[in-house]
Protein backbone atom coordinates (compact mmCIF):
# COMPACT_ATOMS: atom_id res chain seq x y z
CA UNK A 1 0.00 0.00 0.00
CA UNK A 2 2.85 2.30 0.60
CA UNK A 3 4.00 1.75 -2.98
CA UNK A 4 0.69 2.87 -4.27
CA UNK A 5 0.78 6.13 -2.37
CA UNK A 6 4.26 6.96 -3.58
CA UNK A 7 3.24 6.29 -7.19
CA UNK A 8 0.20 8.51 -6.89
CA UNK A 9 2.26 11.29 -5.40
CA UNK A 10 4.75 11.16 -8.27
CA UNK A 11 1.97 11.35 -10.85
CA UNK A 12 0.47 14.37 -9.15
CA UNK A 13 3.77 16.19 -9.15
CA UNK A 14 4.35 15.54 -12.84
CA UNK A 15 0.88 16.77 -13.74
CA UNK A 16 1.38 19.90 -11.67
CA UNK A 17 4.55 20.84 -13.49
CA UNK A 18 2.82 20.19 -16.85
CA UNK A 19 -0.04 22.49 -15.94
CA UNK A 20 2.32 25.32 -14.98
CA UNK A 21 4.15 25.13 -18.29
CA UNK A 22 0.84 25.15 -20.25
CA UNK A 23 -0.60 28.00 -18.20
CA UNK A 24 1.00 30.70 -20.31
CA UNK A 25 1.08 29.64 -23.91
CA UNK A 26 1.88 33.17 -25.12
CA UNK A 27 4.86 33.72 -22.83
CA UNK A 28 8.12 33.92 -24.73
CA UNK A 29 10.76 31.41 -23.91
CA UNK A 30 14.07 32.97 -22.97
CA UNK A 31 16.75 32.63 -25.59
CA UNK A 32 20.41 32.51 -24.73
CA UNK A 33 22.53 35.43 -25.93
CA UNK A 34 24.14 34.85 -29.25
CA UNK A 35 27.06 37.34 -28.83
CA UNK A 36 29.91 36.44 -26.52
CA UNK A 37 30.75 39.13 -23.98
CA UNK A 38 33.57 41.55 -24.81
CA UNK A 39 36.86 40.62 -23.25
CA UNK A 40 39.44 43.34 -22.81
CA UNK A 41 42.91 42.33 -23.97
CA UNK A 42 45.64 42.35 -21.31
CA UNK A 43 47.68 45.51 -21.15
CA UNK A 44 50.74 45.43 -23.33
CA UNK A 45 54.16 45.69 -21.72
CA UNK A 46 56.61 47.87 -23.60
CA UNK A 47 59.73 46.17 -24.88
CA UNK A 48 62.01 48.62 -23.07
CA UNK A 49 61.29 50.23 -19.73
CA UNK A 50 60.59 53.91 -19.93
CA UNK A 51 63.57 56.20 -19.46
CA UNK A 52 63.06 58.36 -16.46
CA UNK A 53 65.17 61.47 -16.36
CA UNK A 54 66.37 62.53 -12.92
CA UNK A 55 65.15 65.88 -11.78
CA UNK A 56 67.62 68.66 -12.35
CA UNK A 57 69.78 69.11 -9.31
CA UNK A 58 71.50 72.19 -8.18
CA UNK A 59 74.88 71.66 -6.55
CA UNK A 60 74.98 72.58 -2.92
CA UNK A 61 77.83 74.79 -1.85
CA UNK A 62 80.19 73.16 0.66
CA UNK A 63 79.44 74.07 4.25
CA UNK A 64 81.60 76.79 5.62
CA UNK A 65 83.56 75.83 8.68
CA UNK A 66 84.78 78.67 10.81
CA UNK A 67 88.50 78.65 11.50
CA UNK A 68 89.44 78.39 15.16
CA UNK A 69 91.34 81.30 16.61
CA UNK A 70 95.09 80.92 16.81
CA UNK A 71 96.15 80.67 20.43
CA UNK A 72 99.79 80.55 21.37
CA UNK A 73 100.63 78.11 24.15
CA UNK A 74 101.91 79.63 27.34
CA UNK A 75 105.65 79.62 27.75
CA UNK A 76 106.88 77.60 30.67
CA UNK A 77 110.19 78.66 32.13
CA UNK A 78 112.78 75.94 31.92
CA UNK A 79 113.88 74.50 35.19
CA UNK A 80 117.58 73.93 35.47
CA UNK A 81 118.48 70.29 35.19
CA UNK A 82 120.39 69.03 38.16
CA UNK A 83 122.57 66.04 37.42
CA UNK A 84 121.73 63.06 39.56
CA UNK A 85 124.47 61.94 41.87
CA UNK A 86 126.00 58.66 40.79
CA UNK A 87 124.32 55.76 42.45
CA UNK A 88 126.50 54.10 45.03
CA UNK A 89 127.98 50.76 44.07
CA UNK A 90 126.02 47.87 45.46
CA UNK A 91 127.82 46.55 48.47
CA UNK A 92 129.76 43.51 47.49
CA UNK A 93 128.98 40.78 49.96
CA UNK A 94 129.52 37.09 50.07
CA UNK A 95 126.41 35.06 49.17
CA UNK A 96 127.44 32.17 51.47
CA UNK A 97 128.20 31.99 55.19
CA UNK A 98 131.81 33.11 55.71
CA UNK A 99 132.19 30.69 58.61
CA UNK A 100 132.26 27.92 56.00
CA UNK A 101 135.37 29.54 54.50
CA UNK A 102 137.06 29.91 57.89
CA UNK A 103 138.99 26.65 57.60
CA UNK A 104 140.05 27.56 54.05
CA UNK A 105 141.46 30.93 55.18
CA UNK A 106 143.16 29.30 58.16
CA UNK A 107 144.96 27.01 55.73
CA UNK A 108 145.83 30.05 53.57
CA UNK A 109 147.30 31.81 56.62
CA UNK A 110 149.51 28.80 57.30
CA UNK A 111 150.59 28.66 53.66
CA UNK A 112 152.31 32.01 53.91
CA UNK A 113 155.23 30.21 55.50
CA UNK A 114 154.89 26.80 53.78
CA UNK A 115 153.66 27.45 50.21
CA UNK A 116 150.60 26.39 48.26
CA UNK A 117 149.70 22.71 48.38
CA UNK A 118 146.87 20.20 48.08
CA UNK A 119 145.61 20.93 51.60
CA UNK A 120 144.43 24.37 50.44
CA UNK A 121 142.52 22.80 47.53
CA UNK A 122 140.92 20.23 49.83
CA UNK A 123 139.81 22.92 52.30
CA UNK A 124 138.72 25.65 49.83
CA UNK A 125 137.47 24.13 46.55
CA UNK A 126 134.41 22.26 47.94
CA UNK A 127 133.17 25.46 49.64
CA UNK A 128 133.80 27.66 46.58
CA UNK A 129 132.39 25.15 44.11
CA UNK A 130 128.86 26.65 43.75
CA UNK A 131 130.00 30.29 43.45
CA UNK A 132 130.62 32.45 40.39
CA UNK A 133 134.24 33.60 39.94
CA UNK A 134 133.75 37.14 41.29
CA UNK A 135 131.60 35.96 44.22
CA UNK A 136 134.26 33.42 45.20
CA UNK A 137 136.93 36.14 45.25
CA UNK A 138 134.72 38.49 47.30
CA UNK A 139 133.95 35.71 49.80
CA UNK A 140 137.66 35.03 50.34
CA UNK A 141 138.27 38.77 50.89
CA UNK A 142 135.42 39.01 53.39
CA UNK A 143 136.68 36.00 55.33
CA UNK A 144 140.30 37.26 55.37
CA UNK A 145 139.11 40.60 56.77
CA UNK A 146 136.91 38.87 59.35
CA UNK A 147 139.92 36.89 60.61
CA UNK A 148 141.91 40.14 60.87
CA UNK A 149 144.66 38.76 58.65
CA UNK A 150 146.92 40.95 56.53
CA UNK A 151 145.00 41.20 53.25
CA UNK A 152 148.08 42.30 51.28
CA UNK A 153 149.92 39.12 52.16
CA UNK A 154 147.08 36.57 52.00
CA UNK A 155 145.22 37.87 48.88
CA UNK A 156 147.79 36.75 46.26
CA UNK A 157 147.77 33.26 47.79
CA UNK A 158 143.93 33.25 47.86
CA UNK A 159 143.76 34.23 44.20
CA UNK A 160 146.12 31.38 43.28
CA UNK A 161 143.87 28.94 45.21
CA UNK A 162 140.87 30.26 43.25
CA UNK A 163 142.69 29.46 40.00
CA UNK A 164 143.56 25.99 41.32
CA UNK A 165 139.84 25.45 42.10
CA UNK A 166 138.85 26.32 38.51
CA UNK A 167 137.72 29.90 39.23
CA UNK A 168 138.96 32.87 37.23
CA UNK A 169 139.05 36.07 39.30
CA UNK A 170 138.83 39.32 37.30
CA UNK A 171 142.25 40.62 36.25
CA UNK A 172 143.61 43.22 38.65
CA UNK A 173 141.07 42.19 41.32
CA UNK A 174 141.44 43.89 44.68
CA UNK A 175 139.33 43.35 47.73
CA UNK A 176 136.55 45.93 48.16
CA UNK A 177 137.22 48.42 50.95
Amino acid sequence: MANLKITQLLILLNLGSLLISLACPTCPFPTPPTKPPKVKPPPTVPKHPPIVKPPPSTPKPPPTVPKPPVVKPPTIPKTPTVPKPPSPKPQETCPIDILKLGACVDVLGGLVHIGIGSSSNDACCPVLQGLVDLDAAICLCTTIKAKLLNINIILPIALQVLIDCGKTPPSGFTCPA
